[in-house]
């Protein structure tokens, strides 16, 4: 089952700044390792475990066999010679490689307050990489502009980390050729990574998902071989309108342009109705495609979001055993 992590009412925080581009990544990132990931390490303590899982066993012990136990751990060897069913009790690796398949299309520029959703997947991106590489783990990415631009490989340490965060920042300008291609594919990307992750791992697809059609079907392929979440980065602005009297709109996608009476209560109506359906097909396509999924609204906390993520990953983890009991049961 889906599970879903949104803010309710959060404060904006300083330390979600835009990250600057070209050499000041460094800076960027020295300012997300003392206003946000200090924060963190106060916070999380032991909750490290619960963020992330990794894809190793070790065999730590032997005991016998209880009801919620799988019986694929069962071991055949010691059970025939202790005539007592026994299982094999593993402790899970931490190392593991986490992969970010990125978003940067034209329509992650927009934010209608102080920072845009890009500026927010910046933030996340920095602080989760750098949290799980100083572990040893290693992160990867796939940067996804108007094209599949970049590829990073997973590696460990700092200055990957900084890497990453070039990446994300050195996006061409847009350009003709940009707006004529349309909306974002973002079935392209997930095929892309599907064929870029050989082996098990942590996915992270972070993006607006506001895209062409058909990206739910590679989306639940790639679950299917990986662990996969879905960060669903939006604007308040995106979901309800304010009377703003007469603006003028722009797609950030196709880049028509349009003017609208935000002034009519209709239109703000019928705007809130049409968000509200939209909101509930990605929802439903997220959960049939078997992927958790993450929100980061652009007025949302950085801190706050990834600590309500770790809390609720911990929750998961928690109820593994007990829907496993209930597997054995029946």
């Amino acid at each position: 089952m889906t599970s879903w992590w949104r803010r309710k009412s959060l404060p904006a925080a300083a330390a979600n700044d835009a990250l600057p581009e070209g050499g000041a990544a460094e800076r960027a990132l020295r300012r997300l390792e003392w206003t946000v990931i200090r924060r963190l390490d106060g916070l999380l303590q032991g909750n490290y475990r619960t963020l992330m899982r990794g894809a190793g066993l070790d065999l730590a012990d032997l005991r016998e066999y209880q009801l919620h136990d799988d019986v694929r751990h069962i071991d055949w060897n010691v059970t025939a010679r202790l005539q007592q069913p026994h299982v094999r009790v593993f402790t899970e690796d931490r190392e593991m490689a986490a992969w970010f398949v990125l978003d940067l299309s034209r329509s992650v520029d927009f934010g209608s307050g102080t920072r845009a959703k890009r500026e927010i997947s910046q933030g996340f991106v920095g602080v989760l990489a750098r949290l799980l590489t100083r572990h040893g783990n290693r992160v990867g990415a796939l940067v996804y502009g108007t094209d599949l631009e970049h590829v990073l490989p997973p590696r460990s340490g700092r200055q990957h980390v900084l890497r990453l965060l070039h990446a994300m920042a050195r996006r061409a300008p847009e350009s003709k050729a940009d707006k004529a291609q349309g909306m974002t594919r973002l079935s392209d990307l997930l095929r892309s990574a599907a064929v870029m992750m050989p082996r098990r791992a942590t996915v992270f697809v972070v993006s607006d998902f506001l895209s062409e059609p058909g990206w739910e079907k590679p989306l639940g392929q790639l679950a299917q071989r990986h662990e996969v979440i879905a960060v669903r980065l939006f604007d308040p602005l995106e979901l309800e309108l304010p009377d703003l009297g007469l603006v003028p709109l722009r797609d950030a996608e196709t880049g028509e342009q349009l003017w609208v009476d935000t002034h009519d209560r209709g239109f703000r109506k019928r705007f809130a109705r049409i968000a509200a359906e939209r909101e509930q097909t990605l929802r439903d396509a997220l959960t049939r495609a078997g992927v958790d999924a993450l929100e980061l609204s652009t007025d949302d906390d950085l801190v706050e979001a990834i600590v309500r993520f770790a809390d609720m990953r911990k929750r998961r983890v928690r109820a593994l055993p007990a829907a496993g009991a209930r597997g054995a049961a029946a």
